[in-house]
């Protein structure tokens, strides 16, 4: 214990001194790391103090509790899902749609999003709520609401398709074949699912 005492001190001695914004990135970054390895229930204030090298009271006077820092990082690393596809199909979009969700689903913040998700308990949770809304739910309903009203406008897709079962159509099914099944939605797996579920969910009455 006092030999990894004096190994982190020594750490941060050798680490260049940073201050404001730079300090701040890195703690977020280190909370990340530490989310997206050992989960909600491992992450440790001191832990993500080591990890950004730096002591624990500089990250206690920014972020006064775990969850404070935690759903700071979320907002600092997720995606932004701001670029809506447009590849003269349907199809073709929600498939470049759902490869950009598959690539936000295993990515750091993915992994540290789903550990939050998947451990902490339902008052723990609650604090994250608006986090996961305004940064993942809200931003991928409107690109595929955006997708579906082109759709409509070209008769690819029924015009009573834009409704709330059909937006959560996708992202429930990736989160669920993901959770459950281990799924890692290769290219293929994604397009059998666009083919099988969305295509024929979209499809115009009578085709």
């Amino acid at each position: 214990m006092v030999t990894s005492r004096w190994a982190a001190a020594s750490a941060r001695a050798a680490a260049p001194r940073r201050r404001g914004a730079v300090l701040e990135r890195a703690i977020l970054d280190a909370a990340l790391e530490q989310l997206s390895t050992v989960g909600w229930n491992g992450l440790t204030m001191e832990g993500v103090a080591a990890g950004a090298q730096t002591g624990k009271a500089a990250v206690y006077r920014r972020w006064p509790s775990k969850e404070d820092l935690v759903a700071d990082a979320l907002r600092a690393g997720l995606p932004r899902f701001d670029e809506v596809p447009d590849l003269g199909s349907v199809r073709e979009d929600l498939f470049a749609l759902c490869r950009r969700a598959r690539e936000a689903m295993f990515s750091r913040p993915g992994f540290a999003l789903r550990s939050v998700i998947h451990e902490c308990d339902s008052v723990q949770a609650e604090r994250f709520h608006g986090v996961i809304f305004d940064g993942v739910v809200e931003p991928i309903i409107a690109m595929l609401r955006e997708v579906i009203d082109r759709g409509i406008e070209r008769g690819e897709v029924r015009s009573g398709a834009a409704n709330g079962y059909v937006f959560d159509a996708i992202p429930a099914m990736m989160m669920y074949r993901s959770k459950i099944s281990g799924c890692e939605w290769s290219d293929r797996e994604l397009e059998d699912m666009i083919d099988h579920l969305m295509v024929p969910l979209l499809r115009p009455d009578g085709a």
